[in-house]
């Protein structure tokens, strides 16, 4: 089993964040066009604004007399590394439960399964939220005037400012990565009180000197035995400028400063270390450094990675408008094509603060933030891998930000590890396999029946591996990091998988298409079958890849005829009797028309097996399955859903029926700080919970309306909506390196660039148009739109 140190950083894989698409055009937002801002406090969590440095995170509220910051880390984890997580009677009733499935008895083997594949996490844990953070200022005599709460995307930097007692008072807030720190900076005069709230978790905590010191222990008793979980520190420290400061009990008192500076560092000992050393080191380096250098060194740490995508949509006429009247003005029915441009930037800005190429963990169901919802309830804040952990780096390759999967390239090696022991264990195969959930410990064993059985999702989130190479062809980062996983991969399903009977089809199974069921023939639901849609999907993505990859490398041909000829074998996508696209092996009817969930899509994207060009029948079956879904009564409408279906009418080219869900995220799933929220009351969840898929897979549905590359060829501007008649985007990747800015006016093209790493032959697409072109590496092409007719 993966212990913690199979967690830490790679020397090797942080390297490779010098691969990536670095000369994009690094064209300036207009002033004001990345700003999030409000006009009054926050009051509750989905309205403060999230900092983040890859690790810590901070959420801020901008309380004018009580400021709260509420504090995460990445690796605040509960549980453990588990001993025995497989169910022993897996294996020995495996063949069994394949037989009720081919013998048509689904709800009898839904039963088994349910009584036989369910592993057994009991220590499996969740991320937790650490304490807040108060900074409680003395009263201030009314009124308090122009108040201005926001958060810049340009340079990670958010602001509270208000005028009162005839002055104006200034507060700033950042999360450094090049310092690995959090800063609070109070630029007025004041006399403030710090301290931390109560929290459920167990802590200790002690004023000294200038310092506040905090140590607990990430427990809980709901996913965990309620003993297990990291330790953390919390160090605060106070530098202020004139005044007097008095430490008492847990409080440092500061009266009549000039201004000050408040540092946090957060330290766990989830790599082994001792965390209260580790906050020493982080704040003796920031220590060091006067405010505008830890401020100017943050930005410059930051903003690189940020300007290498720009995007404006229209002239942005709104941006003196607070962020929460241009959501509900959206909501009315107004058009706000500004909005649109921010929230794709939002997206790029949660990817860099949550997940840099040293983070010590991928973005989790909350990225690193935390709520305290999701951990409290069923869900927990883990990686989820049956959408949502997907789509937390949907965005990364084709937005610019190639080296924030690095992270995640880091976790999956450490899957495979894991995966090793359950496809022994439990299914008696090689290669590694992980299922519908997992924690930083390792566990890759089955969920509960109705969810958690789902073989293929360590296909899908290893997808994310191919995804890098084609985008950068680092055929290092193939060879050394790629390969091993997806191989090994392989390796599990050509030991697993078994003979349909009556088709000789290769088949996957018991599997489930996540968390959907469907009618038995002979009564009842049921959810487990043999290769759902979504595990032929898979299947066939990694079989192709690893028969590309082995030409790639020039390796392993004896490998690559074994992928291909199990390719040939597995069933094709079909039709079903609705004309939709089955989700099934066979034409079942739904259980839940309604369901959430369309796994079955993933054939249109992010694959792209289904495609309205090369396979027009499977592009209608994929969109008549789109209406039956989101018409059917009582549809469950999430967060990452509506972004699953901008992403689909994008690559259906239907620009105006992705902005209608874009459009329905921001004003129905969205908060007032534009963080995505999965709704109350759909699967599960008890109240508007945060969940960042939304998000970054938002961003990456907004990129590919603009520019999509799946087919090899560079298509411009393929689902342009009507709403966005002006605009401009530079720096958008398209595959096998090539970095894309396009202009656009009156709804049709006006120019393009496109810069070529590597160059080759280039076709070109604008609209029914493809053109040939013949770049030299390091080369730009400049193309008017006359040129592209």
């Amino acid at each position: 089993m993966s212990t913690r140190r199979e967690f830490l950083a790679s020397a090797a894989l942080i390297a490779l964040a010098s691969n990536v698409p670095l000369d994009a055009s690094e064209a300036s937002q207009t002033a004001g066009e990345t700003d999030i801002w409000f006009a009054q406090e926050a009051e509750h969590w989905l309205e403060a604004l999230p900092l983040g440095n890859g690790n810590q995170g901070a959420m801020i509220y901008g309380g004018v007399e009580n400021e709260r910051l509420a504090l995460s880390d990445s690796t605040a984890w509960s549980g453990a590394p588990g001993a025995h997580e497989v169910n022993p009677q897996a294996r020995e009733h495996l063949g069994e439960i394949r037989k009720l499935i081919f013998d048509g008895k689904y709800a009898e083997a839904t039963q088994a399964s349910r009584k036989y594949l369910p592993g057994r996490g009991r220590n499996f844990g969740t991320n937790l939220p650490l304490p807040d953070l108060l900074i409680q200022f003395d009263s201030l005599p009314a009124p308090i005037t122009d108040y201005r709460r926001s958060l810049d995307l340009d340079t990670a930097v958010a602001g509270v400012s208000f005028e009162a007692d005839g002055r104006k008072h200034v507060r700033e807030a950042f999360a450094s990565h090049a310092h690995k720190v959090l800063v609070y900076r109070i630029a007025h005069p004041a006399s403030f009180r710090v301290s931390f709230a109560q929290s459920p978790l167990p802590t200790t905590i002690r004023a000294e000197k200038n310092s506040l010191l905090l140590h607990g222990r990430a427990v809980e008793s709901k996913h965990s035995d309620g003993k297990s979980g990291v330790e953390f520190e919390i160090q605060v420290e106070v530098i202020k400028q004139g005044g007097h400061l008095k430490a008492n009990g847990q409080t440092i008192t500061i009266t009549g400063s000039s201004s000050a500076t408040i540092l946090i560092a957060i330290a766990t000992s989830f790599h082994g270390n001792n965390p209260a050393t580790a906050c020493q080191r982080s704040l003796a380096a920031a220590r060091s450094a006067y405010y505008q250098k830890l401020k100017s060194t943050h930005i410059a740490d930051y903003a690189p990675l940020f300007h290498r995508l720009s995007l404006k949509l229209g002239n942005d006429s709104r941006r003196d408008t607070p962020t929460d009247l241009r959501r509900q003005a959206v909501s009315k029915g107004a058009s706000d094509p500004g909005l649109h441009a921010l929230f794709f930037q939002y997206g790029r800005y949660l990817t860099i603060a949550g997940s840099r190429a040293d983070s010590a963990l991928p973005l989790a169901l909350q990225g690193i933030w935390n709520d305290g919802l999701a951990a409290a309830m069923g869900w927990t804040d883990d990686f989820h891998l049956d959408i949502n952990t997907e789509q937390n780096y949907w965005a990364a390759e084709v937005c610019n930000l190639s080296e924030c999967q690095l992270p995640l390239f880091r976790f999956l090696e450490s899957l495979r590890i894991a995966g090793q022991r359950t496809a022994t264990e439990m299914y008696g195969a090689k290669g590694w396999v992980v299922h519908t959930v997992t924690n930083p410990w390792g566990y890759t064993a089955p969920g509960d029946v109705g969810w958690g059985i789902f073989p293929t999702a360590g296909i899908w989130i290893s997808l994310q591996l191919w995804d890098h190479y084609v985008f950068t062809k680092d055929t290092r980062f193939l060879q050394n990091t790629a390969f091993p996983v997806l191989h090994d991969a392989a390796e599990f399903f050509l030991s697993y998988m078994v003979t349909e009977p009556s088709h000789n089809w290769l088949v996957t199974g018991p599997s489930e298409s996540p968390e959907n069921a469907f009618l038995d023939p002979h009564g009842g639901n049921a959810s487990d079958s043999m290769m759902p849609t979504i595990d032929r999907v898979m299947l066939f993505a990694l079989f192709s890849i690893c028969e590309r990859a082995c030409s790639d490398l020039k390796m392993e041909t004896a490998f690559a005829e074994q992928v291909k000829q199990a390719r040939a074998k597995l069933p094709p996508l079909q039709v079903g009797q609705y004309g939709q696209l089955q989700e099934w092996l066979f034409d079942f009817e739904d259980a839940y028309p309604n369901h959430r969930h369309t796994s079955h899509l993933t054939a249109l994207y992010p694959e792209s097996q289904v495609d309205v060009r090369n396979t027009p029948a499977l592009a209608h079956a994929a969109e008549v399955t789109i209406e039956r879904r989101t018409s059917a009564k009582d549809w469950e409408q999430t967060e990452w859903g509506r972004v699953n279906f901008m992403a689909f009418y994008a690559r259906l080219l239907k620009g105006d029926q992705a902005l209608r869900y874009l459009n329905d995220l921001l004003t129905k799933a969205t908060g007032d700080n534009l963080l995505t929220f999965s709704q109350g009351g759909v699967a599960g969840a008890e109240d508007n919970i945060f969940a960042i898929d939304g998000n970054t897979a938002g961003s990456a549905a907004i990129a590919e309306m603009l520019l999509q590359s799946q087919r090899g060829e560079v298509e411009l501007l393929p689902a342009l909506p009507k709403a966005w008649p002006d605009g401009e985007v530079c720096g958008l990747c398209a595959r096998v390196g090539h970095t894309v800015d396009i202009t656009w006016r009156n709804g049709t093209l006006v120019f393009a660039a496109v810069h070529s790493r590597f160059g080759g032959m280039l076709p070109v697409r604008y609209g029914e148009t493809v053109k040939q072109f013949n770049m030299a590496a390091g080369s730009t092409l400049r193309l008017r739109a006359d040129m592209l007719q």
